[in-house]
């Protein structure tokens, strides 16, 4: 596997080269290839989470706040996620050849849509180990070579989970430049992986707005930006109320630190008075500091004793 001995560019050039042989690889060699990779972060769970102890040692010294130490924390039960994961994604169909759709011209000639693999698609992405995985698997499985720039934060930890992926690429004898780990550089580094044009066929940016204003200032290969907003969880009036209470309080307090945690919840007013009381008193109790309008207040009586966190709590007029 590649790393970041190498350039940029010869990292990328490499990552073209397998490219070509992935776009050729058949749905047993990718699907044997992931399967191996997840029964090999099974048997190494143990050198992973000493790893991954180093990484957040090194973040607790460094000053990460908890939010970002719990992105980068692995568990056993997260690594047995990652492997569930691969395993998933190898039981998907294969994308490749797909016809999306089809038809014929009136002079007889057959036109059809099919699916093909992008070529080099660049991850960056900060803190959270668990993505090399997710994001090599998945390029992997769709025909596609993949660079990945980590954060420095989880260097121990990547460059563990990169051992995993080379040896699992060369057990499934397809090219060990199918996924390269560059180690965490500067604005120079991400500047250039971002306009090697003819190399890099795709940029998807997983981080805050400052990756992504970095990215959209020097990006000359196609960039996939994920939207910015926060996550709403809206309670209909004929919602089963206890199935209700489940989600919301899970959608926050289950792992509030990840991009996906509920900020604002939203609740009918024909249901507020009966669903409030209950759900706010739990919340507060697992430590979310609740914000909301006059109504929702009183309706929030129950509860007591705030702590900082982020959910809005509005009753929807």
């Amino acid at each position: 596997m590649a790393t970041a001995v190498k350039t940029i560019e010869q990292t990328a050039r490499e990552a073209k080269d397998a490219s070509h042989q992935l776009a050729r690889a058949s749905r047993d060699e990718k699907d044997a290839f992931l399967r191996d990779l997840a029964d090999r972060i099974d048997a190494g769970v143990a050198g992973l989470l000493e790893a991954n102890r180093a990484d957040v040692d090194a973040g607790r010294e460094s000053g990460l706040n908890e939010a970002l130490l719990d992105r980068l924390s692995l568990t056993e039960a997260r690594v047995a996620e990652m492997a569930t994961g691969v395993r998933e994604i190898a039981e998907l169909p294969d994308p490749v050849g797909e016809v999306v759709e089809g038809w014929t011209l009136q002079n007889g000639l057959d036109v059809a849509k099919k699916r093909v693999p992008i070529g080099v698609v660049a991850v960056v992405y900060e803190a959270r180990p668990n993505v090399t995985i997710d994001a090599a698997a998945l390029c992997l499985k769709s025909g596609n070579a993949a660079v990945l720039r980590g954060s420095s934060s989880a260097e121990s930890s990547n460059a563990f989970l990169a051992g995993l992926l080379a040896d699992a690429l060369t057990a499934a004898e397809l090219p060990a430049a199918s996924v390269s780990l560059l180690s965490g550089g500067g604005h120079e580094q991400l500047a250039e992986l971002a306009t090697a044009e003819g190399l890099v066929d795709l940029i998807i940016p997983r981080g805050g707005e400052g990756l992504k204003n970095a990215l959209k200032e020097v990006a000359k290969v196609p960039v996939m930006y994920a939207a910015a907003g926060n996550c709403h969880v809206y309670v209909h009036q004929d919602a089963d109320l206890e199935m209700a209470e489940r989600v919301a309080y899970n959608a926050k307090v289950q792992r509030p630190g990840v991009c996906n945690a509920a900020e604002t919840l939203l609740v009918h007013r024909d249901v507020a008075e009966e669903l409030l009381p209950v759900l706010l008193a739990k919340l507060s109790d697992a430590g979310v500091e609740l914000v909301g309008d006059e109504r929702t207040r009183r309706g929030a009586a129950a509860s007591d004793g705030t702590v900082a966190a982020d959910v809005r709590i509005l009753a929807c007029p």
